[in-house]
């Protein structure tokens, strides 16, 4: 009894010292008396009582620290050595440091009151998809290390938790076939282990001393924050010395090569449809000052669920506020807009909504709209068929040095419904709201959902969640395309390169056919 109490005095003395060197700020004395009354009498009671001391030790410790913290916090107190993780969250802030050596009074006291925990409740936790495959044992070690479910978790216990299920791990996939390859990336067919799903694993090579390119941090900083039913998913990232892959959903195949294989004649129906889910994922984007910058059938993924899915965003960049800095030499020529073409590098959302227009004109009529071979040579297209602007039409650009050195001829515009005669007079207005030579007269993706061209598909679709997709509404569903690839459309049909083209190149859609495509990616390769 005696080495008892001889035991809980000198613990008493250490912690009169840690109360009276603690910051209780202003006021603080008659809290720390107060405080001094608890201890005193907490003390008596573990005296009294016949548990062992190492036990009422360890409570007492913990409580203090828990009382120590929610006094400092209520006098505003902030420490300056809270403990930060590698992405700049402190664990503190976080309401857990369970990623460092913890009490073991602490883990006991804290799963006592733990439900017992499933794989739905740490799928959701870590936001897994609900088919995935948990390593044996994981349930149980997720219960111990992690803290309470209406307590926030910390970045580096996530990270931590997802290396330890497989991701960020090269062996969790298994890489099929070759899919393509790019100046930088190497796209492959894979599967992975922990759900046996289809992936694309994009392999960006790494230079020693270049590092990643600047395409490749886009990308995935941009994705890892675009969560939308029209945004191709970002499952995963694996960072080694050599290469960094990205983990990408799979999607059979892209716009273009869904193009070839209905040679070149869609369904009108199945044109809207696509149309929309194209603003769509736009829209979201640009609510999020994010302009993809690269617009192209390519680029365009499409499932077998006829889901389409805005990809590669490799040369896509946030812009919060106007600036005169960026490139002109982006979106590929045939669809980059007039404004960029003379020059321009100061631009925003609008320079996606030309490419919609070029992509809405291509899939109506099975062929590009502007295939230009140069910037000349593309601008002389685009007056021949939209007519030569004007101060009326487009006010400054008689004063731009780089149209009058090209010095073109005075084209008066035709009506685009002579080239596209599938098109109806909605979706005439629509691409013409699309297709205007001033970037600030451009419909944006928000307002042309909202198009009368859209009426069809009903009104549900204009409330969708932003991870719903097009097809969760009623009737929603593809046509059959009337040009559906079979016998009637041999293979050399469909070989054509195309260039610069004089004007009968634009005749009805059912007397050409689309060039084959030479993308064998479903995930472009940048």
């Amino acid at each position: 009894m005696f080495s008892r109490f001889f035991m809980f005095s000198r613990f008493f003395m250490f912690f009169s010292l840690v109360l009276q060197w603690s910051p209780v700020g202003v006021g603080g004395a008659v809290e720390k008396m107060d405080r001094m009354k608890i201890i005193k009498r907490r003390l008596s009671m573990s005296l009294r009582s016949a548990r062992p001391v190492d036990d009422s030790l360890s409570e007492l410790a913990e409580q203090i620290t828990l009382d120590e913290s929610t006094v400092a916090r209520d006098n505003g107190i902030v420490h300056e050595n809270v403990k930060m993780g590698s992405d700049g969250e402190s664990d503190q802030a976080s309401g857990t440091s369970s990623d460092e050596v913890q009490s073991p009074v602490r883990v006991r006291m804290r799963n006592n009151h733990h439900r017992r925990i499933s794989n739905e409740d740490i799928n959701k936790r870590l936001s897994l998809p609900a088919d995935i495959r948990l390593p044996e044992g994981y349930l149980e070690k997720f219960a111990m290390n992690s803290p309470p479910f209406d307590k926030p978790m910390s970045r580096r216990l996530r990270r931590a938790s997802l290396s330890e299920i497989g991701f960020g791990k090269l062996e969790t996939y298994i890489k099929l076939d070759k899919l393509g390859e790019g100046t930088y990336a190497t796209v492959f067919k894979g599967r992975s282990k922990l759900t046996d799903n289809l992936v694309a694993l994009k392999e960006i090579r790494l230079e020693h001393e270049e590092g990643a390119p600047c395409t490749a941090i886009r990308e995935v900083s941009l994705l890892k924050d675009l969560k939308h039913a029209n945004i191709v998913t970002l499952h995963d990232i694996i960072h080694t010395d050599k290469c960094l892959t990205l983990v990408f959903e799979y999607l059979e195949k892209d716009l273009k090569q869904y193009m070839d294989d209905c040679g070149s004649i869609m369904s009108v129906h199945n044109v809207k449809i696509f149309l929309f889910q194209l603003l769509r994922g736009l829209a979201y984007c640009h609510r999020r000052k994010v302009l993809h910058r690269d617009l192209k059938p390519q680029n365009l993924l499409i499932n077998d669920r006829g889901e389409l899915k805005l990809a590669d965003f490799g040369l896509a960049r946030a812009k919060s506020v106007p600036t005169k800095t960026y490139s002109n030499e982006v979106v590929t020529l045939w669809y980059r807009p007039p404004d960029v073409l003379l020059g321009s590098t100061e631009y925003s959302t609008p320079i996606d909504m030309w490419g919609v227009g070029c992509i809405f004109y291509e899939m109506i009529t099975g062929r590009p709209l502007f295939p230009g071979s140069t910037v000349e040579d593309e601008l002389h297209l685009i007056f021949r068929i939209l007519g030569t602007p004007t101060e009326e039409t487009w006010l400054g650009v008689t004063t731009n040095d780089e149209f009058k050195t090209y010095n073109f001829p005075q084209y008066k515009a035709e009506p685009l419904v002579n080239h596209a005669p599938r098109i109806d007079s909605d979706g005439h207005d629509l691409l013409s709201m699309l297709l205007q030579f001033e970037a600030k007269k451009r419909v944006s993706a928000e307002d042309a959902q909202k198009h009368s061209y859209f009426r069809t598909l009903g009104d549900q679709v204009q409330t969708l969640a932003d991870t719903a997709s097009l097809f969760s509404v009623k009737g929603v569903e593809l046509h059959k395309d009337p040009g559906k690839r079979s016998s009637v459309y041999p293979e050399s049909m469909l070989v054509h390169k195309l260039g610069s083209a004089p004007s009968q190149f634009f005749q009805r859609e059912s007397a050409n056919h689309r060039p084959q495509s030479h993308s064998l990616s479903s995930t472009s390769t940048g």
